[in-house]
């Protein structure tokens, strides 16, 4: 079962990437990222993929993608009985997309009747579970504006009962961050026995490591902000995120404890606790076990308010002219607090930086969650886009599987839609799209003087710390091959590598130069990717070498120089 929407292409195609996109485009490029926040005055509308200049074609691939996941696997069953998506950006959705099932089993193993499944729907509702997080945590920040709240204060200071088990000193910026020390976890619906029970558990619990020293992501932290939240509003925390932060945005079905079920998609056939197959009420045992309203989970959504959410953070914190944080807070949202913890990026409450489900829109200023149930939300703010992707992963059984890769695939398409712009001509060299791949783009013999040469090209790397873009020189005819390290400027700031780059995030294209020693000799890019996690990709543009005697190479006006190996042309004038 399959439901989409798209607003029809208009205006003419040409080649960007090595695929379709509109011409001239009316968006800006993946290599020039955005400083600050869109418009305030930005609305949502849809559009289609080349009305705002990106190619369609990786978005659809994306979308066939998630089709597939929906198919039966090897292990009999597919990765999700359904799902839906959105992508939005510089303002516009463009692509929204439902298939497969919101309810299709009767228990663990049992298909219900196929007159009895429910299809997925663009409106259909999801449990976010752990998305909810940022919820909580705009919450605390609404609190910060108002002074009520200080980031670095002990939480002790709003909670006094937390200071239990030594900690006292543990900040409201830790429990936002994940650096308190608190434990993951507690089987809070199955030791105790009621919600203020509960609740007395998380405050005495003990830290377990020293606060400040370590990452470890923790429910505990969340359902600790809910309360604090609760206890300085006077109102329970979802009155409070419908009154302040869903209700201004007109997030209509945004909330805890959904009413409309035959809406929602169902999850998990649960049997401990004896709980039935469960649609409508909360999955996260915990939060069900807290009337379905807690910090850490409960909160249940559509993707088109999500990208409500999305566009208000944005837009600098306001949505049609209702404001729910400060530009000010929006930036502390996506400031990396957790610089001591490389890899573990994380801003108030939203995590930063993650390839594992942001793939190539993962950068700096790229916030956003994932929710147990399968769920993801990536927010871009360098190219001002969104890519929302619910789907119901534990219907019926948790076991079946991590939705990690379409996550990435979802995030892949919206990323790799938007063009990188050749820095010289019409064309540059593109590589970097597949996992596991080897790929080598070569120069014809170069024959060096005695006193040397100067290899000169423009370089842009968006990759994974593990995808290796190297540079190297054979002076045997290719048996056998030496890195060449060379210098980036970037911005008049200049570094010298080894003969290997990767990662970046800045998004913008580099010069680069090396030196060549006399002698007959090849060069090469090598770009090798691993097995999972892909960036935006490598380019390569403007190759030129110079001896003392003029030019020996120029791949600009000679691309028939070069035999390209995984490589492919890019840009307007392109082949596909």
């Amino acid at each position: 079962m399959r439901l989409r929407t798209l607003v029809p292409a208009l205006g003419s195609l040409v080649l960007v990437g090595g695929l379709m996109t509109a011409a001239p485009a009316t968006a800006d490029d993946f290599d020039d990222p955005h400083p600050g926040f869109a418009s305030p005055r930005t609305v949502l509308r849809d559009a289609a993929p080349a009305r705002v200049g990106l190619d369609p074609a990786p978005i659809a691939e994306a979308v066939d993608r998630i089709h597939a996941h929906e198919q039966a696997t090897a292990g009999g069953h597919p990765l999700f009985a359904g799902a839906v998506g959105i992508m939005g950006h510089d303002g516009r959705i463009v692509e929204r997309d439902a298939s497969g099932w919101a309810l299709r089993y009767a228990d663990a193993t049992t298909e219900l009747p196929r007159d009895a499944w429910v299809p997925m729907r663009t409106d259909t509702i999801f449990d976010l579970a752990s998305m909810s997080k940022l919820f909580t945590s705009i919450a605390v920040v609404q609190l910060v504006e108002e002074g009520r709240v200080s980031l670095e204060s002990p939480v002790a200071t709003y909670l006094p009962e937390f200071a239990a088990g030594g900690k006292e000193a543990v900040t409201v910026r830790q429990l936002l961050t994940h650096t308190s020390g608190f434990t993951s976890w507690l089987p809070l619906w199955s030791k105790w026995p009621d919600k203020a029970s509960r609740i007395k558990a998380v405050m005495d619990q003990p830290l377990t490591n020293a606060p400040g020293t370590t990452y470890l992501y923790s429910d505990l932290n969340l359902i600790t902000l809910g309360v604090m939240v609760e206890r300085l509003r006077g109102e329970s925390l979802d009155r409070v995120v419908h009154d302040r932060i869903t209700a201004p945005l007109r997030m209509t079905d945004t909330g805890y404890n959904p009413t409309a079920v035959d809406r929602t998609a169902a999850t998990e056939f649960q049997t401990a606790p004896p709980r039935g197959m469960v649609r409508g009420e909360v999955h996260d045992e915990n939060a069900w076990s807290l009337g379905g309203v807690a910090g850490h989970a409960g909160v249940f959504s559509t993707v088109d308010d999500l990208a409500v959410l999305s566009q208000a953070l944005l837009n600098g914190g306001t949505y049609r002219g209702h404001r729910i944080l400060e530009r000010s807070s929006v930036e502390q949202l996506i400031t990396n607090f957790n610089e001591a913890f490389p890899g573990d990026a994380h801003g108030l409450g939203f995590e930063l930086d993650q390839r594992w489900y942001m793939d190539a829109l993962s950068g700096p200023r790229t916030a956003g969650h994932t929710g147990y149930t399968g769920t993801s939300i990536v927010i871009d703010f360098d190219s001002r886009s969104f890519a929302i992707l619910l789907t119901n992963r534990v219907h019926p059984s948790r076991d079946w599987g991590s939705v990690n890769g379409a996550r990435r695939e979802w995030a892949h398409g919206l990323a790799t839609a938007m063009p990188v712009r050749p820095r010289h001509g019409r064309t540059s060299w593109y590589a970097g799209g597949s996992d596991a791949t080897t790929a080598t783009l070569t120069t014809r013999p170069l024959a060096v003087d005695a006193r040397g040469a100067r290899l000169g090209f423009d370089l842009f790397v968006d990759t994974e710390e593990t995808d290796l873009l190297h540079l190297e020189r054979s002076t045997d005819g290719g048996a056998t091959w030496a890195p060449l390290p060379f210098t980036l400027k970037d911005r008049g700031a200049t570094r010298t590598t080894d003969g290997t780059v990767a990662g970046s995030g800045t998004r913008r294209w580099m010069e680069a130069r090396a030196a060549l020693a006399g002698g007959t000799q090849l060069v090469r890019w090598r770009l090798t990717t691993d097995a999972a996690y892909l960036g935006r990709g490598v380019l390569v543009d403007g190759i030129r070498v110079t001896g003392h005697r003029g030019l020996l190479l120029d791949a600009e006006r000679h691309p028939e120089s070069l035999t390209a190996d995984g490589w492919r042309p890019t840009g307007r004038d392109a082949v596909a």
